[in-house]
């Protein structure tokens, strides 16, 4: 219907005949002239009705348009009176001269304006998502969207991956969050699962010969939502075969840094690896952003013998540790506000928060100091660099959990303080454990999932101290959230079958639930490795926004709801009946 887009047109259009279409998003009559100003996808034009040029037709719709109406409009591109150029606007410096318009459709008042910057409430927006849509910002995001998965299509079509769709139907194997399961009306009793990830089948397309494997794929996970988290999410799923770790983590360093590339954004490469361990000792989390210092430090031996029974009894049991977080500038806050950080540590698992404020004035102000010693003192301030008007925050405990209260404390006062974090934060976290024990389960887990290749030089710890293996495993991570992950599968029957034996499975368990993977691992399977990409996660990150809902066109709320469609929804009794179902 139009031959340019709304977003398209420039000086150098000026003289054409065009025909543009799109949504009225501005009308101001000005007496003698009416000015619309006419937006797509692409962008917005300018468009004057002169009753003298227009036509009466044309002049009359244009009396009549009102905002979100569809128009169609055709004229001519003059150039604006230099006084009206609109620096802000692409096309602002130029308008169409309107000789012919027509109404495509009419629209009610919609129950926000379509724009960018509205205070307009989420659940609002989601109710009608289809007009946040067309918020130029929410568009842009879209857009970026489209283009960085094209961009990552690219670099992996332009290195030999061979796109293969799996099936959205699947047998129930649980990875550690909840499936969502399907029933089969031609088999009555019998369920298909949503898949959590298509691990399982990438495996089978590695022993099938593929060799190197990628899909954008959907996945689905019943678990309890946050704000980079959806029951549904899409990821970049990849598996190559005939590689070792090295040559996975270099081929994915490749192929992100081109799509990256592409989105204008520059990725360092070879990229920094952090050992799981270093990461939490230093950070705080596995995941750890380090666009800004505040890293933890191991205060252990210096509270071996002190008179703070807390710090003594960690630093003498094996592994316990003390550990300290310097917050600069915090020790000038009020005591009141200081108290309050207690509430927050909790959410991290502490039990409380010790603390010392080095005031401005010299003084300390702090309910422990009075336990320590002057030479404790003094290496504390050596250690953890403390000057005036720092704030130091402490953790004793497990090692794990002394890591974890501090690295959620670091976090929470980078935003309080608003530490700057300019560009972004790409590095690897590798060799996680193997293992973790879940105290509810009370049994080892996977601390990835149970395909994992464990260190092959560390399998006699299997018996005598599992939670010290590690594992073939590196998570990518970017601004401080995990943006994908993955590591070496388990390519040996056996070995699979020992690995889910020791988590829990009997062997007639491990093969109901795994054993077309075993089986098919007994037919000469190579040594594979592969890596999922977080699509939504690093399009958020991309894009600058808080919410993985941001970035995707039709999300669910918090409590998995759909507020535009009303999903999940009740369905009819016929309908459970037709599958063997009926509520309890």
């Amino acid at each position: 219907m139009h031959t340019h887009t709304a977003g398209e047109l420039r000086a150098a259009n000026i003289g054409d005949e065009v025909t543009l279409t799109g949504w009225v998003w501005r009308r101001r009559d000005h007496g003698g002239l009416i000015f619309c100003d006419l937006r797509d996808r692409t962008g917005m034009t300018q468009c004057t009705f002169d009753p003298e040029h227009s036509g009466g037709d044309a002049f009359k719709i244009a009396e009549t348009m009102r905002p979100e109406w569809p128009i169609l409009v055709h004229g001519t591109v003059i150039a604006r009176d230099e006084e009206t150029v609109n620096s802000k606007l692409a096309t602002g410096e130029i308008e169409v001269l309107v000789d012919r318009a027509e109404v495509l459709n009419r629209s009610k008042t919609p129950p926000f304006q379509i724009e960018d910057g509205i205070e307009t409430a989420e659940d609002t927006r989601l109710r009608y998502r289809y007009l946040d849509i067309r918020r130029p910002e929410m568009m842009s995001r879209l857009q970026l969207r489209s283009d960085f998965t094209f961009a990552i299509r690219e670099a992996l079509h332009d290195r030999s991956f061979m796109e293969v769709e799996t099936p959205s139907l699947f047998k129930s194997t649980p990875e550690g969050a909840r499936d969502f399961i399907v029933p089969s009306r031609l088999q009555p009793g019998s369920f298909y699962a949503l898949p959590q990830s298509p691990q399982l089948l990438k495996q089978l397309l590695m022993v099938g010969g593929v060799e190197r494997y990628y899909q954008v794929a959907k996945c689905f996970r019943d678990e309890d939502l946050r704000a980079d988290r959806q029951p549904e999410f899409t990821q970049v799923d990849i598996e190559m075969s005939f590689v070792d770790q090295d040559d996975v983590m270099g081929e994915l360093e490749d192929v992100l840094s081109s799509a990256f590339a592409k989105m204008g954004v520059e990725m360092p490469t070879p990229l920094r690896r952090i050992s799981y361990w270093d990461a939490m000792d230093t950070y705080g989390s596995d995941k750890p952003d380090t666009r800004f210092g505040m890293h933890l430090v191991d205060l252990t031996d210096v509270f071996a013998n002190s008179k703070f029974k807390v710090f003594s009894s960690a630093a003498n049991t094996e592994g316990h540790v003390v550990k300290a977080l310097n917050a600069k500038g915090a020790g000038t806050w009020p005591r009141a506000k200081i108290d309050k950080l207690g509430k927050v540590a909790e959410t991290f698992g502490a039990k409380g928060l010790a603390w010392i404020a080095f005031r401005e004035d010299g003084s300390m102000n702090s309910p422990i100091v009075k336990f320590f010693s002057d030479e404790e003192m003094a290496e504390l301030r050596r250690r953890c660099d403390v000057e005036q008007g720092d704030l130091v925050m402490f953790a004793a405990g497990p090692r794990l959990a002394s890591d974890e209260i501090l690295g959620g404390m670091r976090s929470h006062m980078a935003d309080a303080l608003e530490l700057p974090r300019e560009g972004h934060d790409f590095l690897w976290v590798v060799d996680f454990p193997l293992f973790h024990w879940d105290d509810d389960a009370k049994r080892y887990e996977a601390e990835h999932q149970p395909f994992t290749q464990p260190h092959l030089d560390q399998i006699d710890l299997l018996e005598s101290d599992p939670l010290a293996m590690g594992s073939c495993t590196y998570d990518f991570v970017m601004d401080g959230f995990e943006a994908g992950g993955g590591g070496m599968r388990i390519h040996d029957a056996a070995l699979q079958l020992k690995m889910l034996e020791f988590m829990g499975f009997t062997e007639e368990r491990a093969r109901a639930q795994f054993g077309f993977l075993m089986d098919a691992l007994e037919f000469g399977a190579p040594p594979m490795g592969g890596f999922a990409l977080g699509l939504d996660r690093v399009c958020m990150l991309l894009a600058g926004c808080d919410s993985i809902r941001d970035v995707m066109a039709f999300p669910k709320t918090s409590s998995g709801s759909d507020l535009m469609s009303a999903a999940p929804s009740e369905v009819s009794m016929a309908q459970l009946k037709e599958v063997g179902l009926r509520l309890m």
